[in-house]
C-alpha cells in the first residue's frame, strides 16, 4: 500500500538506489508513475507493504517500509530489485553498483568510481569535510540524520 513517505514513521527500513546520472524530470515522472504503481501492488507473504518512496537529486530512489505493520521479507526484497533491474535497462543507469560514491561539490552533485575518489582523496579534490552520501544507512531516521555528512562521519572517512 503506497502512502506519503512523510507518514512513514522513523523506524521505517530503506533502502538507497544512487543513479550513476541525473534522470531528466521526463524520466522522474515516469519513474514515479511506475514506484506507485510498484509500491501500491508490493506484499510481503500475502501482505499489502505499507511502503513509499523519495526521489533525491534527481539521481537517488530511496524505498522504505513499515515494519510496523509487515517487514518485507526475501522475495518482497527480491520484488524491488527486480524493479530497480528493470529501470536500470529501461533507462540505461546503474542503480545497483555500491562501488560508486556520490559527493557534493558545491551545489553540484558528483558520481565517481570508488577508486577515483580514493585517488580525489589522495590528491586533496576531496576531503574530509566534503559531503556525502552515506547510503548504508538502514531506516528514515538514519537517512534523516547520517546520510548528507562530512566524509569524516561516514565510512569515506578511510580515505582521509
Amino acid at each position: 500500500m503506497y502512502i506519503p513517505f512523510e507518514n512513514l514513521p522513523a523506524e521505517s527500513k530503506i533502502w538507497i538506489y544512487q543513479s550513476n546520472r541525473k534522470f531528466s524530470d521526463e524520466e522522474i515522472t515516469e519513474i514515479e508513475t511506475d514506484l506507485v504503481e510498484f509500491i501500491s501492488n508490493w506484499s510481503a507473504h500475502g501482505t499489502s507493504l505499507e511502503a513509499s518512496y523519495q526521489f533525491k537529486y534527481n539521481r537517488f530512489i530511496i524505498l522504505a517500509v513499515n515494519p510496523e505493520v509487515q517487514a518485507a521479507t526475501g522475495c518482497s526484497i527480491d520484488a524491488s530489485v527486480a524493479f530497480i533491474q528493470n529501470l536500470e535497462q529501461r533507462y540505461d543507469v546503474d542503480l545497483l553498483d555500491k562501488m560508486n560514491v556520490t559527493f557534493k561539490n558545491g551545489e553540484h552533485v558528483a558520481h565517481k568510481t570508488l577508486i577515483d575518489f580514493k585517488r580525489m582523496a589522495k590528491e586533496k579534490a576531496v576531503t574530509a569535510n566534503t559531503i556525502v552520501f552515506n547510503n548504508l544507512v538502514n531506516t528514515i531516521e538514519e537517512w534523516n540524520e547520517n546520510w548528507e555528512v562530512p566524509a569524516s562521519d561516514s565510512w569515506h572517512s578511510r580515505f582521509f
